[in-house]
């Protein structure tokens, strides 16, 4: 059975059990920040199960079903073994009042046993706490449906499940095994857990449930790994015409990671050093270490998210119309990160195989090397060690420098004087004046925050830009950091400053003098600095996201490349 059919037989049995289809959310969680990605089916519904959104209102049923995209790195170097992906898809069947323990169960079993024809070697039940008592209830029904199956008890690390985050709904679960592998995860939405880690009661028990589509595909296909399944093929395939050496391992983390490249592209997450970006970064750079071992050529990677996208782009059409900038994101990052792997290799060699703390860092600070690729070639390349110890306690002596360094804040929002921040400070100004040359010059800056790692720029503005309006901005800032503006200052008295037209906050206490920044002919605002000289010194100028931040204000997040 192919994974589409697979797909199709999923949405057909919950549909004819009375379940609303829902479409799979966004990687990237609408308000949930308590998380960075989507990581459950569950995580789109967590407020129908607390009673804070109507289910019924919003869906026409209390029961729902959904094939989520979700991202896990959690397990990022068990990447490469027979089952554990960062990218997945997970099958899922919800309840919010509509039925309980006997019906999710029952379903399960149905779809298992009949609709896929597999056996299922035994599942699994809560065994019990201190805090929370055993689930009889799953136990006996298991019974009831099939009294020779074969049941385990296992303690919360495998059967209580939740929350996603650091708060949210959560309870005993039950899980099927097949072959080996557990195939589908039955949670029971009892409780609600709090920051403090308290459980609660739910007035509404849920149902909610997750079954990896990949896991699912390599049982039903009767394969060894997931990796041998139709979901990956073709991906292989490429990576292995591609590759002089056959070394597995390193091709499956490479169709794992270029995978969850692609699909959290798509999502509209961009390359950085920070949350998100962050994640995707590693991703691929662990991508083109590895592709580095296999001896695959420098551009190959945008070649193996191509066959990603051709083999998704029927099911997730937004893979399609985004596959050219899919495709260069994943190019720009190789490149920009391939010239410093050879040299940060050489300086992991000089540094033998028990590395430092401090040296780890240095080799993540100067090189590019995330901690994890560090950690990869030095124990399971090397068979040596990293201080981890070491490392947390630099990346804090790290953070807390930054956090001093930025304690005292610009007004106009700069987070710091370092050579990054200078460079957003620069680019929010040519932001301002492109977003008022394209939307109108009643645009007004309501707001700025500037980090090393990205710009936010709030502005007055009654609706939302389109993605003509987004790609304009983004062309015009380009086309003025390639123009080499030069930028001057002067001091004057807030009367000439706006004689001369200088943008800036009137409403607000200035001194005697002000400081006006000049940029070009281009951008003239009241500011304190600091910034380039030349925008030639900018680099690349990428919106990553443009939102509601309040009402008749938009905010823009941007980075530079």
């Amino acid at each position: 059975m192919t994974y589409r059919e697979i797909r199709e037989k999923f949405q057909k049995f919950f549909e004819s059990k009375g379940h609303k289809l829902v479409p799979s959310a966004s990687l990237v969680p609408e308000n949930d920040s308590s998380v960075l990605f989507t990581t459950a089916g569950m995580q789109q519904f967590k407020p129908y199960y607390t009673g804070a959104m109507d289910v019924e209102k919003d869906f026409g049923s209390l029961n729902t079903a959904s094939i989520q995209k979700a991202v896990r790195t959690s397990a990022i170097e068990e990447v490469g073994d027979e089952s554990h992906l960062t990218f997945f898809e997970m099958l899922g069947n919800f309840s919010f009042g509509g039925y309980e323990k006997k019906e999710a169960i029952q379903y399960a079993h149905e779809f298992i046993t009949k609709e896929m024809g597999l056996p299922i070697d035994y599942v699994s039940v809560f065994g019990g706490d201190s805090d929370v008592s055993a689930d009889e209830e799953s136990e006996k029904i298991w019974k009831e449906i099939d009294s020779n199956i074969k049941i385990e008890k296992y303690g919360k690390e495998d059967n209580f499940w939740g929350p996603t985050g650091e708060e949210g709904p959560c309870g005993p679960s039950t899980e099927i095994f097949v072959n080996g592998v557990e195939i589908w995860n039955l949670v029971f939405n009892e409780f609600y857990c709090s920051k403090d880690k308290k459980l609660e009661p739910l007035k509404m028990k849920g149902v909610d449930t997750g079954m990896g589509l990949e896991r699912l595909a390599m049982v039903s296909q009767g394969k060894s790994n997931v990796y041998e399944t139709d979901l990956f093929i073709a991906t292989m395939d490429k990576i292995r015409e591609l590759s002089p050496k056959d070394e597995e391992h390193s091709q499956r983390i490479i169709a794992d990671h270029i995978r969850s490249a692609v699909f959290i592209i798509s999502d509209g997450v961009f390359p950085s050093n920070t949350d998100k970006g962050y994640i995707l970064r590693r991703l691929i750079r662990r991508a083109v270490r590895q592709a580095d071992l296999v001896g695959m050529p420098r551009g190959s990677l945008a070649k193996v998210a191509n066959v990603v996208i051709n083999d998704y782009g029927n099911v997730y059409e937004n893979l399609v119309t985004k596959g050219e900038e899919i495709r260069n994101e994943i190019q720009k990052e190789e490149n920009s990160f391939i010239a410093n792997l050879s040299k940060g290799l050489k300086q992991l060699e000089k540094l033998g195989n028990n590395i430092s703390g401090k040296d780890a860092f240095d080799l993540y600070q100067s090189y590019g090397f995330p901690i994890e690729m560090t950690r990869g070639i030095v124990i399971l390349e090397k068979g040596g060690s990293v201080d981890m110890e070491g490392y947390k306690e630099e990346l804090k002596k790290h953070s807390e420098l930054s956090t001093t360094a930025s304690a005292g804040r610009f007004k106009g929002g700069l987070a710091g004087s370092g050579d990054m921040e200078t460079k957003y400070h620069t680019a929010t100004h040519l932001l301002f004046a492109v977003l008022r040359k394209i939307l109108g010059e009643e645009v007004e800056q309501k707001g700025s925050n500037i980090t090393p790692e990205r710009l936010r720029f709030d502005f007055s503005y009654p609706q939302k830009l389109t993605d003509e309006e987004k790609q304009q901005v983004e062309n015009l800032v380009n086309q003025k950091i390639e123009e080499g503006l030069d930028t001057s200052m002067q001091e004057v008295s807030v009367e000439e400053a706006k004689k001369m037209g200088a943008h800036g906050v009137f409403d607000k206490k200035y001194g005697d003098k002000v400081k006006v920044y000049k940029i070009g002919d281009f951008s003239l605002e009241i500011c304190g600095g600091p910034h380039v000289k030349n925008t030639s010194e900018l680099g690349e100028f990428k919106i990553t996201k443009e939102e509601s931040s309040s009402g008749g204000i938009r905010r823009i997040r941007a980075v530079l490349e």
